[in-house]
C-alpha cells in the first residue's frame, strides 16, 4: 500500500532515531520532507533507490537533525532532483559530483555542515540552478573553472571555505544573478570588471579574500544595495561611480589600502544605513557630505589619517547609533551638533588630537574611558576626564604664566631685532655714499616706447626659464613687450663680493654701446640701476640653438669680423672687446650676427701701451693671451678665426 506513496511529509514532529533503510521501498515517492527533527545517524544508501524524487529535504533549521557522515554516492542515481536541501547538519566527506546529472536541479543547500573537497563538477553546466548554498563548510579547490553558463542563477554564497583561483567566470552569462557571496576564502586576483555586465546583481560579498587592484568602475552601473569588499588588498581611490550608488544600503571597505580622500559623492547614498572605511590609510578630512545620510546608523572612519576639525553636519545623523573615528589625527572641538546625536549608544573618539567638551549625551557620558583617551584636552562628565570647569581654570593659572613668562621675552626680542635694523640701515647709508650710483631713473631711446614694468612681467621677475645665455658678469634673457617686440635684456650680477666689478662693467657696457652703430654690434635701446634689478636692453631677436648649415656659419663669422673691424678700425678710439663667445654673439630672424656683452670692453688709448689682466671666457681666448696681457687688435682677431660658431 505505502509502495504507491508520492509525497511523504514528516517534518516538525521531532522524530528521533535513523532514517530506515525500508525507505527505498518507496518507488514511486517524488516528495520526501523529514526535517526539523531529532534524527540522527547517515543518510541511508537505500534512498538511491527513489528514482522519481524530486525534492528531499533533510534541513535541520533549528540544529535539531543531527545527520552525520558522507552522504552516499547512490544519491547521483537521482536524476529527477530539482531540490535537494541538507543544509545545518554535520554530514561530511564530499559533495555528490554528479548532483545535477539529470539537469533539473534548480536549488540545491548544503550549507552548515563538514563537507570538503571541491565544488560538484556538474555544477559548472547546470543551466537549470536557481539557487546554490554552500557557505560554511570546508570546501577546497579552484573556483577559477568551477562555473559556466547559469541564466536562470539568482543566488550564490560559497562564503566561509578553503577555495581558492580568480572570477575569471563569463559574468555576461549570469543574467539573473542577484546576490554572490563568496566573503572568507582565498580568491586571489582582481576583481573583474565584467562583473558590471550582472545588472541584476545587488548584493556583492568578496570579503576576507586576498583580492589586489582597485575597485573596477564599472561596478557603478549596478544597483548594488550592499558592497562588502573589506579584508582584502585593494588599493587605489575609490571610483566617483561606485562613491555614487544612490541604492547602496550597506558599504564595507575595511582593512584594505585605499587611500587618497573620502569622496563627498557617498553623500548621494540616501539610503546608507552602515558605512566602514576604518583601517585604510584615507586622508584629508572627513566630507560634510556624510552628514546628509539621514538613514545612517552606523558610521566607522577610524584607524586612517584624517585630520581637521569634525564637520559639525555629523550632528544632524538623528538616527546614527555607532560612531568610530578613533586613531585618527582630528583636532579641535567636537561639534555642539553632537548633543542632537540621541539615538547614539556606541562611541569612539580616542587617538586623535581634540579638545574641550564633550556632548552632554548618553553615549559620552558613558563610553568607557579607552573611547575617549589619548586627546588632548577632553573634559566633561564622562570616566577619566576632568570636568571643564576645572579644566579651564588650570588654563586661566597657565596663560597668567605664559604671560608673565612671554612679554618680557618678546621685549627683548624686538629691542634686539629694532637694535639689529639702525645698524645695518646705517651701513647701508654710508656704503651708498661711498659708491659711485648711476641715475636710477629709466633712460629709454626716442625710439623705443618701453617701460620697466613691462621687462619685468615678460619674464616674470627674470625667471631662469628665459635665459638664453650666461656671461661672467650678467644674465641674458629673451623678453617679449605686450607690443610684440623681441629684445635680448641684460641683467648684471649683483653680490656684495663683486658689487663694484658689477657696476663699473655695467658702465663700460654703457659708455661703449652708446657711441657705436653697427649692424653687427647690438643696438641700446635702453638702460636702468635700479634697487632690485639693474638690466641692459639690446636687439630684436634671441641666440638660436638650431644646427645651421654651412653658408649660415660663414655669415655668421663675417658679421662677427664686420663687427671687430668696426671697432678696431672705425671707431676713435678703438675698441677691445676682450671676451668674443657664442654667447656674447645674438642672433636676429635673419641670423645677422650681433656682438654683446661689453662689459670688459677696453678703449684703447692712442700712442699708450695698453695692459689689463685676463677678462675673457676660458676656452674662447687665444692661448697667447695666457702669457701676453698686452691689448692689441691683431691678438683679438686671431681669438675670432679660432672660435667655433654654435
Amino acid at each position: 500500500m505505502l509502495s504507491s506513496l508520492s509525497q511523504l511529509f514528516l517534518n516538525a514532529n521531532y522524530l528521533g532515531g535513523l532514517i530506515p533503510a525500508s525507505i527505498g521501498n518507496l518507488s514511486h515517492l517524488t516528495h520526501l520532507s523529514l526535517h526539523i527533527n531529532e534524527l540522527s545517524g547517515g543518510i541511508p544508501p537505500e534512498i538511491g533507490k527513489l528514482g522519481s524524487l524530486t525534492i528531499l529535504h533533510l534541513v535541520s533549521e533549528l540544529r535539531i537533525n543531527n545527520l552525520v557522515g558522507p552522504i552516499p554516492p547512490e544519491i547521483n542515481n537521482l536524476t529527477h532532483l530539482y531540490k535537494l536541501l541538507i543544509d545545518s547538519n554535520r554530514l561530511s566527506w564530499n559533495l555528490p559530483q554528479d548532483v545535477c546529472l539529470g539537469g533539473l536541479l534548480t536549488n540545491f543547500g548544503a550549507f552548515n555542515n563538514h563537507f570538503t573537497g571541491p565544488i560538484p563538477k556538474s555544477l559548472k553546466n547546470c543551466s537549470s540552478l536557481l539557487r546554490l548554498r554552500l557557505e560554511r563548510n570546508q570546501l577546497n579547490g579552484s573556483i577559477s573553472d568551477a562555473f559556466g553558463t547559469h541564466p536562470h542563477l539568482s543566488y550564490m554564497d560559497l562564503s566561509d571555505n578553503e577555495l581558492h583561483g580568480e572570477l575569471s567566470w563569463t559574468w555576461e552569462q549570469f543574467n539573473n544573478l542577484s546576490a554572490l557571496k563568496i566573503s572568507g576564502n582565498k580568491i586571489s586576483g582582481e576583481i573583474p570588471a565584467a562583473l558590471g555586465k550582472a545588472t541584476h546583481l545587488q548584493v556583492l560579498d568578496l570579503s576576507s579574500n586576498q583580492l589586489v587592484g582597485g575597485i573596477p568602475k564599472e561596478l557603478g552601473n549596478l544597483k548594488l544595495i550592499d558592497l562588502a569588499l573589506n579584508d582584502n588588498k585593494l588599493s587605489g581611490d575609490i571610483p566617483f561611480d561606485v562613491a555614487s550608488l544612490s541604492d547602496l544600503e550597506r558599504l564595507g571597505l575595511a582593512a584594505n589600502n585605499f587611500s587618497a580622500t573620502i569622496l563627498k559623492q557617498l553623500g548621494s547614498c540616501s539610503k546608507l544605513i552602515f558605512l566602514n572605511m576604518s583601517k585604510n590609510r584615507f586622508a584629508g578630512s572627513i566630507p560634510a557630505e556624510i552628514g546628509s545620510l539621514q538613514s545612517l546608523q552606523s558610521l566607522d572612519l577610524s584607524w586612517n589619517y584624517l585630520m581637521g576639525g569634525i564637520a559639525s553636519e555629523l550632528g544632524q545623523l538623528q538616527r546614527l547609533e555607532v560612531l568610530d573615528i578613533s586613531h585618527n589625527m582630528l583636532s579641535g572641538l567636537i561639534p555642539t551638533s553632537f548633543s542632537r546625536l540621541q539615538s547614539l549608544t556606541k562611541v569612539d573618539v580616542s587617538y586623535n588630537m581634540l579638545e574641550g567638551p564633550i556632548p552632554d549625551i548618553k553615549a559620552f557620558r558613558e563610553a568607557p574611558f579607552e573611547a575617549i583617551h589619548n586627546n588632548k584636552n577632553l573634559c566633561g562628565n564622562a570616566t577619566g576626564l576632568e570636568a571643564c570647569a576645572a579644566l579651564m581654570n588650570m588654563h586661566k593659572k597657565g596663560l597668567k604664566v605664559v604671560i608673565f613668562t612671554v612679554i618680557p621675552l618678546l621685549g627683548c626680542l624686538l629691542g634686539l631685532i629694532v637694535g639689529f635694523f639702525i645698524f645695518f640701515q646705517s651701513r647701508r647709508k654710508k656704503r651708498l655714499m661711498e659708491t659711485p650710483q648711476i641715475d636710477v631713473s629709466i633712460r629709454w631711446c626716442p625710439d623705443g616706447d618701453l617701460r620697466y614694468v613691462d621687462i619685468i612681467e615678460a619674464t616674470e621677475e627674470f625667471n631662469s626659464r628665459y635665459c638664453i645665455g650666461t656671461g661672467g658678469y650678467g644674465i641674458v634673457y629673451k623678453v617679449v613687450l605686450p607690443s610684440e617686440q623681441v629684445l635680448a635684456v641684460k641683467k648684471f650680477h649683483q653680490t656684495q663680493e663683486v658689487e663694484m666689478t658689477s657696476l663699473k662693467a655695467f658702465r663700460s657696457e654703457i659708455d661703449v654701446l652708446t657711441g657705436i652703430r653697427h649692424r653687427n654690434i647690438v643696438k641700446l635701446y635702453g638702460f636702468c640701476s635700479h634697487p632690485k634689478h639693474s638690466f641692459l636692453g639690446s636687439l630684436r631677436k634671441v641666440l638660436s640653438d638650431e644646427r645651421k648649415d654651412w653658408d649660415k656659419r660663414l655669415n655668421l663669422i663675417k658679421g662677427v669680423a664686420n663687427a671687430l673691424s668696426y671697432m678696431h678700425h672705425d671707431c676713435s678710439p678703438p675698441i677691445i672687446h676682450r671676451d668674443i663667445s657664442s654667447n656674447n654673439v645674438l642672433l636676429d630672424s635673419e641670423y645677422e650676427a650681433h656682438v654683446s656683452d661689453f662689459g670688459t670692453a677696453r678703449l684703447l688709448m692712442p700712442d699708450s701701451s695698453n695692459w689689463t689682466s685676463f677678462a675673457g671666457t676660458f676656452g674662447y681666448t687665444a692661448p697667447e693671451r695666457f702669457t701676453e696681457t698686452t691689448i692689441d687688435a691683431t691678438n683679438f682677431l686671431t681669438e675670432t678665426n679660432n672660435k667655433k660658431c654654435k
